[in-house]
């Protein structure tokens, strides 16, 4: 743990760290290393001794999270142990950052669905705001799909929080579900339990987005609350 924490520290970049750290203003210990090298250095844990790696973590500093998600997804184990291993990790996400990059490296997901489904349930019921945001990231990545965009509109529709990185998550959700699911997406929109900023945020994303022709973003703006 140690020899990784200097690695980390020998690929600082201050400018980075600067950077990064108006993008996660919650977040106080970050070193500044940038994805591609943790990536790289996750890789090797991953095929080196990822059990030790990650039993014995500090996770003290945001990149030392940012590996340990980044290593559930790269390490060659089963369905079961990945989920036993995201059980103790989920809990100490701190940080959208963290959360999403972790999210989008769970590629197993892709061969278990309706387990991964299953298995982030109790995420979308939580009361604690990045264990929501988890469940809705892993909806964002993996499930906006015919078979699962009704049972997403329904889980967000149960959703009682006000908290930032939820509500976030849940419009950049929507703008990308609307994207591949269209007219679902558009009726869920026109009827929903979503709160006056939640609404008003995805429809924003979605008229963001350079695949949203000029008179689709003209008749969306309509179903502003």
């Amino acid at each position: 743990m140690e020899d990784i924490r200097k690695e980390l520290f020998e690929l600082q970049d201050l400018k980075y760290k600067e950077f990064h750290s108006g993008l996660c203003p919650n977040v106080d210990k970050i070193i500044g290393v940038r994805i591609p090298k943790l990536r790289e250095i996750a890789k090797r844990i991953a095929k080196e001794n990822y059990k030790e790696f990650l039993e014995n973590s500090p996770g003290e500093y945001y990149e030392e999270l940012v590996l340990q998600g980044l290593v559930i997804g790269y390490a060659k184990i089963s369905l079961q142990e990945t989920i036993n291993e995201l059980e103790k990790f989920v809990p100490k996400i701190n940080s959208w950052a963290v959360c999403d990059t972790t999210c989008s490296n769970l590629k197993i997901t892709k061969k278990y669905m309706k387990e991964m489904w299953n298995f982030i349930e109790r995420y979308i019921k939580s009361k604690r705001e990045y264990e929501i945001r988890f469940a809705l990231v892993m909806y964002l990545d993996y499930f906006i799909t015919d078979e699962y965009i009704e049972l997403i509109f329904e889980r967000v529709n149960k959703i009682k929080s006000n908290d930032y990185y939820v509500e976030m998550a849940i419009a950049w959700l929507l703008s990308f579900a609307y994207i591949r699911q269209k007219e679902k997406t558009l009726e869920y929109l026109k009827n929903n339990k979503l709160d006056k900023f939640t609404q008003n945020k995805s429809i924003q994303k979605i008229c963001e987005s350079y695949r949203v022709s000029d008179e689709e973003k003209k008749n969306i703006r309509k179903y502003k609350k």
